[in-house]
């Protein structure tokens, strides 16, 4: 019975990815596909052009995270991430070894604290025809990603959500609404990839007030999810401190969410500014020092949020690359820990 026990046991860490268990180092690369559709090219340190997940691969990453939206434009920075270039881009991470990560929006372009319009096709639906909603596009999409032969190994249930999602039904003014709301994403992404981990994800990540308060209140409606997803930001809190002064608050709220939930915790959108890479640097080899050290291995990882999203093609301050088509020095910073 013993030899038994042990064959089932070599069995079954033979048939687990090499990567199961892996601290996740990951990148959002949802503007790569337009990126690359506009003529950017990608440089390594040495100069020379090459694919730019092969680039973050060898800076560290083994993670990416693609959001989804249900019918977006195809303005260049604004649009694009529907269900085809999603699934496609899932696929081309999953064939460099990557682990993935797909982002419910559940809108036509970006939700965040400032903004959660329902997508065009679902306005004017009842809430009941809303559940079906979220049920069966999310049933869609994970269908579809299973029918290419992606797991991914974590999914979101909205983004950035304090106020809630689909608004105006799903805000938090009426959280027994969004719980159902939750829940039907959940079961969907449950039905067709039970082993993917279901994320709730709030910004502001070292603000412990705003997560108790929202997840004690998901907690009395019975939503249901596996994570708790954080942004970390310190150049968006106010007077752009240094991360210094938000680091303690970040490494506190996570161990509070763990032990207060019994669920993992994770930074699932980290940045700091372009054109001060070593202080950027110095910040994600911090966060990834906390994620690691919350008790019981509950901390899972940490994904910098477009960090191929130069500031030449995207007015963003906030990426890893350089004005030379390069990844700054911050990049090193998953291969420093």
């Amino acid at each position: 019975m013993k030899k038994f026990r042990v064959l089932l046991a070599l069995l079954a860490a033979a048939a687990m990815p090499a990567w199961a268990g892996q601290f996740a180092k990951g990148a959002d690369i949802g503007w790569l596909q337009q990126m690359e559709a506009s003529g950017y090219k990608f440089y390594n340190d040495q100069g020379k052009r090459e694919d730019a997940l092969q680039i973050l691969k060898d800076n560290g990453i083994n993670t990416v995270r693609l959001r989804t939206w249900v019918n977006p434009s195809e303005d260049r920075t604004n649009g694009h991430n529907n269900k085809d270039e999603t699934i496609a881009m899932a696929v081309r991470a999953q064939q460099m070894g990557m682990r993935v990560m797909i982002n419910f929006h559940y809108s036509d372009s970006w939700a965040d604290p400032s903004q959660q319009k329902k997508p065009a096709a679902w306005a004017g639906h009842d809430f009941p025809r809303l559940l079906e909603d979220v049920y069966s596009y999310t049933n869609d999409v994970m269908s579809a990603l299973k029918a290419a032969g992606v797991t991914p190994e974590w999914v979101q249930v909205g983004n950035e959500t304090p106020g809630g999602m689909i608004y105006p039904e799903g805000s938090t003014n009426n959280w027994p609404q969004l719980a159902q709301l939750i829940n039907q994403g959940y079961d969907a992404i449950k039905s067709v990839s039970p082993s993917s981990k279901v994320i709730l994800h709030l910004d502001r990540g070292n603000d412990s007030k705003r997560f108790r308060t929202w997840f004690d209140n998901a907690t009395a409606n019975g939503a249901r999810y596996d994570v708790i997803g954080m942004s970390y930001y310190p150049y968006w809190l106010p007077g752009k401190p240094d991360y210094k002064k938000s680091i303690g608050d970040l490494a506190r709220n996570m161990n509070d969410m763990a032990a207060r939930y019994g669920k993992e915790v994770m930074v699932v959108e980290v940045g700091g500014e372009d054109r001060r890479a070593q202080n950027t640097y110095d910040m994600l080899v911090a966060v990834q020092r906390k994620v690691k050290a919350v008790p019981g291995q509950k901390g899972l990882g940490v994904i910098y949020w477009e960090p191929l999203g130069a500031r030449s093609w995207s007015k963003y301050p906030l990426s890893a690359w350089g004005d030379d088509g390069k990844p700054t020095r911050a990049m090193k910073a998953f291969l420093a820990e």
